[in-house]
């Protein structure tokens, strides 16, 4: 990309800095040019689909400027985690993966090591690495990403770099993208959260809600389909506020059909919606739009209104299970899925029977469920527990055996039908399978031995019509028809 918006007084402020980050890349992509090999670089990733789509970002910043990606820690030059704040064990395993880096480091001290993402914006986070893994050369914060070329140049030039500024504002665009295996491709659509659920720390590591320009989302959606992507994920921490921040901005479920009319997209999913903002509007656009799949995330957190309204989701169980009824009466077939605390503070055996019976009337197809970790800075942190270790883990391994048997019954019902399965790629345990998704999301592993592997390969971004034969708690199997 070529731009000479950094000396242009008429350039906007996103242009100007864009080109500075243009040539930072093109600082660091002149470094790597005098290396005998193109240094090797390593992204680790935790947490959601967009912290995934971060990853993207970076791995198409580190490709641009020379680097080749590898998959390990070893022998890479450079190592980049991109963290996650939402869970305990996911900041445990960040700081696991730092300290066992420190002996690499010493036998290579030329390597670089970054850590990124949403641990990063949380101070008392950023303090321990500064004070406590001194080995680590780059950090970042969630609002930095898009100075990455200037962030790594400065690291590369010996600095140690910190960049956890509290600035979330414009949404900054044109950064290059490696993205994942086709067919499915992660656009999105929104950055942030307003809702403040007191259990939840993305608000204050995300900042608030910014919308991208219908625009500009309709140009990678082009441009990925342009590439042979068939399916795109449309991503945000609450994708039915889209149009925050936008002055005349299409609602949700207009920006939905909008990408829904993009030439070569034959699948359109999204994630994640709050329960409180699931619009009618949204609700008849799925049932109208053919390329809108039939699966929706709606997390639910809990069954009992009480602790409801301490989590502060803004809705009731009734108001809930309203919103439930209305989706599977204007698509029936519809694959329901959601979130679910377990010990939330206050919780009692109580609150958690009414989460049991909660399961039992939706009867999702699959849930991803939790048990409450405490973030430091949420309201719920400060909140007294109700439950001893004991039972929430005892309720917890209640609650999925319950799951389980229903999302097993759900499957079964399944043997026998014909469904549209988009081909992902070979499996990866059994070199006579190759495996994809119905339209609902469920994994469905093919048997093929009369097909090579080149046909198998060819397969990948096709829509077949496969007979399921088999189910298991998370998967169909079948065979080609």
């Amino acid at each position: 990309m070529i731009m000479n918006g950094q000396n242009d007084p008429t350039a906007s402020a996103e242009s100007r800095e864009l080109q500075k980050q243009i040539d930072y890349a093109a600082r660091v992509r002149e470094l790597n040019s005098k290396k005998r090999t193109p240094p090797a670089a390593f992204v680790e990733t935790y947490g959601c689909q967009q912290n995934v789509s971060d990853s993207e970002k970076l791995s198409g910043m580190l490709r641009d400027m020379g680097f080749r990606l590898c998959g390990s820690a070893d022998g890479a030059d450079l190592v980049i985690f991109n963290t996650c704040a939402v869970r305990e064990n996911a900041e445990l395993k960040v700081f696991g993966n730092l300290g066992a880096l420190k002996h690499k480091k010493r036998k290579n001290p030329d390597m670089l090591i970054g850590v990124c993402g949403c641990m990063m914006q949380q101070e008392h986070i950023a303090k321990t690495i500064e004070k406590k893994y001194k080995h680590v050369d780059i950090v970042f914060g969630t609002h930095a990403l898009y100075r990455f070329p200037q962030i790594l140049c400065e690291a590369m030039s010996g600095r140690t770099v910190f960049d956890v500024k509290d600035e979330a504002g414009a949404i900054h665009e044109g950064a290059p993208t490696e993205r994942g295996a086709k067919p499915l491709a992660k656009v999105p659509v929104m950055y942030g959260c307003n809702n403040f659920c007191t259990y939840c720390i993305v608000p204050y590591v995300r900042g608030r809600e910014r919308s991208r320009t219908p625009e500009n989302i309709l140009a990678e959606v082009r441009e990925i389909a342009d590439d042979g992507y068939k399916e795109v994920m449309l991503l945000g921490q609450n994708v039915n506020s889209y149009g925050a921040g936008l002055d005349g901005a299409p609602s949700f479920a207009q920006l939905l059909r909008m990408v829904c009319g993009v030439s070569g997209i034959e699948r359109v999913r999204f994630m994640t919606s709050h329960p409180k903002d699931l619009s009618d509007e949204l609700i008849r656009a799925m049932a109208e739009e053919k390329k809108i799949c039939a699966q929706l995330h709606l997390p639910v957190q809990s069954g009992s209104d009480r602790v409801l309204k301490a989590m502060n989701r803004k809705y009731t169980r009734a108001e809930y299970l309203e919103k439930v009824r209305r989706i599977r009466e204007a698509v029936p077939d519809i694959v329901l899925t959601t979130d679910i605390i377990v010990g939330f503070p206050t919780e009692t055996n109580e609150d958690f029977a009414d989460t049991m019976s909660l399961l039992k009337e939706v009867e999702y197809d699959m849930i991803f469920s939790f048990i409450y970790s405490k973030r430091v800075g949420t309201p719920a942190a400060e909140m007294p527990d109700c439950l001893t270790d004991e039972e929430k883990h005892r309720n917890f391994d209640e609650m999925l055996k319950l799951q389980n048997g229903i999302s097993k019954r759900k499957n079964l019902k399944y043997i026998g039908t014909t469904q549209a399965v988009l081909i992902e790629g070979l499996s990866k345990t059994n070199a006579e399978t190759i495996t994809g998704r119905t339209e609902g999301g469920k994994i469905v592993n093919i048997m093929c031995p009369e097909l090579t592997q080149t046909q198998k390969t060819a397969m990948c971004g096709i829509i077949r019509d496969v007979l399921i034969t088999g189910a298991q708690t998370w998967s169909l199997s079948g065979k080609l028809k």
